[in-house]
C-alpha cells in the first residue's frame, strides 16, 4: 500500500492524504447542529423518541416527574408511590407467556421456563417518568456537539455533567459504545449516602443479609467541574460494612477512572481487625463479589461498569420489551425483606413491569481475552439510558445469568435510577438482590454539599472504618 503511494506523482499523493484525513474525520464526526436541534422537539431533551408507539401502549413523553408528590418531605424519606392507584392491566405467567414472546427477552423467557409455577410479570400502564434537572439537560445539549469516543471507545472526551451521546451516531460499534457510556455516566445526583442490604439467596429461599453504608461523589456531575477538571475520575465510591458482626468495620474505597486502560481503577480496602489499608487491584472485570455469594462479577455491579476493552460491541437497535419500571413498591417503608425474597426470584407481587422502548446492545468476548461471560446482551431504557436487564451467556454459549434493575424516578433529583438490583444464576438456581433499603429508617440521601478532597483518600480509610 505505502509502496504504491510513493510511486504516484505529487498531486495524487496530496489527494490521497486528503482522502485519509477526511475519512478519519468522518469516522469521528460529531453530530450536526441540525440533528441536535431535534432535542426537545421530535426527540426528548435526553435523546429518546418523544412520541409514543403506534399501538399507543407506550405513551408520548410529556415531561416526566419533575417534583415530588404531596406528602413527600425531602431526601431521606421513603418514596411515596405516585402511581399507587394504577391497577394491573394483566399478568404474564406459565399459562400465557408464549403469547408474549415478542416482548420478552431470552432471559425473561428462561425465567418462565426455570420457575414456571412461581415466576410472573404483573404488567402496569406505562409511565415515561424520567426527567433531569435543567442544568444537566443544558450540558447534555452541549455534549451532543462536542463529545466523542476516545482510545478506541474505552474512554470518552469533551463530555461533562450530562448525557455524553444523546444522539447516537457512527458505526454500530460506535453506537453500542456510546450507549454504554451514556449508562456509565448517567445522572444519579452529585453526592449520595445510603444504608442498604444485599441478600444472597439460596435455592430454598434462605439468605444471610449483609448491610452496608455507602457514599458516592459523582465527579462527572460536579457543578463546579468540567471535563478538563475530571482528572480521569468518573466518581469516588466509599462503602462500610455494618453487619453481620464478622464483617463489621471493613471498608472499601474506589476511585472510578474514566479510561481504565489508561489508568486502572483505584481500589483500597480496610481490614478493621488488622487496622490495615491495602491496595485491592483485582476489583474489576469478572472478579467475583463475595457479598453476592459469587452471583455477580465486579463489572456486573450497577448492571455494568468498568472498561469495555475485552468485548466487541454491536448495537442492535431499539425494540419494545417489558422492563421493570416505576418500582416504588420494592422500597416501600417497612416492607420486610422476608416478604421480598422467595426461592428462585423476588416475590413478583412487589415488582412492577411496563412496556418501554429499549436500546439493545450485544457484547461478545474478543479472541484472546478472558471473562466468564462469552456474550452479554444489554437492554437499556431509552429515556434514562439506564440498563434495565442483562442476559449473560457462559463460554459454551448457553444462557447462564439474568440481571434486573428495578428502576424508578428518584423525584428529589429528579431522575430514574434503580431501587434494587437482582442477579439470577439460572444454572445454580440461586440469586442475590443488592441495594434494598425498605427496612432502613432512612432512604437514600442525595446532597449537593461534597466533603473536602481528603475525604476520599486512601489515608482516610483507617479513620473512617468502624
Amino acid at each position: 500500500m505505502f509502496q504504491g503511494i510513493y510511486m504516484t506523482n505529487k498531486s495524487v499523493l496530496i489527494c490521497s492524504v486528503f482522502a485519509l484525513m477526511f475519512g478519519a474525520f468522518n469516522v469521528n464526526a460529531k453530530v450536526s447542529s441540525e440533528e441536535v436541534d431535534k432535542l426537545g422537539k421530535s426527540l426528548t431533551p435526553f435523546g429518546s423518541i418523544k412520541s409514543g408507539n403506534k399501538s399507543k401502549t407506550i405513551p408520548e413523553w410529556t415531561g416526566g416527574i419533575t417534583k415530588p408528590p404531596a406528602g413527600y418531605t425531602g431526601s431521606g424519606m421513603h418514596h411515596i408511590d405516585p402511581f399507587a392507584d394504577d391497577a394491573i392491566k394483566f399478568s404474564i405467567d406459565k399459562s400465557n407467556y408464549e403469547g408474549f414472546k415478542k416482548y420478552l427477552t431470552p432471559g425473561q423467557y428462561s425465567m418462565f421456563e426455570t420457575y414456571p409455577n412461581t415466576f410472573k410479570l404483573n404488567i402496569y400502564p406505562t409511565h415515561r417518568s424520567h426527567s433531569l434537572p435543567d442544568w444537566v439537560l443544558e450540558n447534555t445539549r452541549k455534549n451532543a456537539l462536542t463529545s466523542s469516543l476516545a482510545n478506541g471507545g474505552v474512554g470518552i472526551k469533551d463530555a461533562f455533567g450530562g448525557i455524553p451521546f444523546p444522539i447516537l451516531h457512527g458505526k454500530n460499534e460506535d453506537k453500542a459504545l456510546q450507549t454504554m457510556w451514556n449508562h456509565l455516566t448517567r445522572w444519579r445526583g452529585i453526592y449520595l449516602t445510603m444504608r442498604y442490604t444485599e441478600l444472597p439467596v439460596q435455592r430454598d429461599g434462605t439468605y444471610s443479609a449483609i448491610t452496608k453504608q455507602q457514599e458516592v461523589f459523582f465527579n462527572f456531575h460536579n457543578p463546579e467541574g468540567s471535563f478538563k477538571k475530571l482528572d480521569n475520575i468518573l466518581f469516588y465510591f466509599l462503602t462500610f460494612n455494618i453487619a453481620p458482626a464478622r464483617l463489621a468495620g471493613g471498608a472499601l474505597l474506589v476511585h472510578e477512572t474514566l479510561d481504565q486502560t489508561k489508568e486502572a481503577r483505584g481500589a483500597w480496602d480496610y481490614n478493621s481487625g488488622q487496622r490495615r489499608v491495602r491496595r485491592a487491584p483485582n476489583i474489576a472485570y469478572d472478579s467475583p463479589i463475595a457479598s453476592s455469594d459469587n452471583t455477580r462479577t465486579a463489572d456486573d455491579t450497577d448492571m455494568y461498569n468498568g472498561a469495555p476493552d475485552r468485548y466487541n460491541w454491536d448495537y442492535k437497535g431499539v425494540k419494545e420489551f417489558f422492563i421493570p419500571y416505576n418500582n416504588y413498591m420494592i422500597g416501600k417503608d417497612g416492607l420486610k425483606y422476608d416478604d421480598i425474597v422467595m426461592p428462585g426470584h423476588i416475590n413478583p407481587e412487589y415488582v412492577r413491569w411496563e412496556l418501554h422502548r429499549v436500546h439493545v446492545v450485544e457484547a461478545n468476548l474478543k479472541n484472546g481475552e478472558r471473562h466468564i461471560y462469552k456474550k452479554r446482551v444489554y437492554y437499556i431504557d431509552e429515556d434514562s439510558w439506564g440498563i434495565a436487564m442483562v442476559d449473560q451467556y457462559d463460554n459454551r454459549g448457553e444462557l447462564w445469568r439474568v440481571s434486573t434493575a428495578l428502576l424508578k424516578n428518584y423525584y428529589e433529583l429528579p431522575g430514574v435510577w434503580s431501587s434494587g438490583d437482582a442477579y439470577h444464576d439460572l444454572q445454580a438456581r440461586r440469586y442475590s438482590v443488592n441495594g434494598l433499603y425498605s427496612e432502613e429508617k432512612i432512604a437514600p440521601v442525595f446532597e449537593t454539599k461534597v466533603p473536602n478532597s481528603r475525604y476520599f483518600k486512601p489515608s482516610s480509610l483507617r479513620r473512617l472504618g468502624r
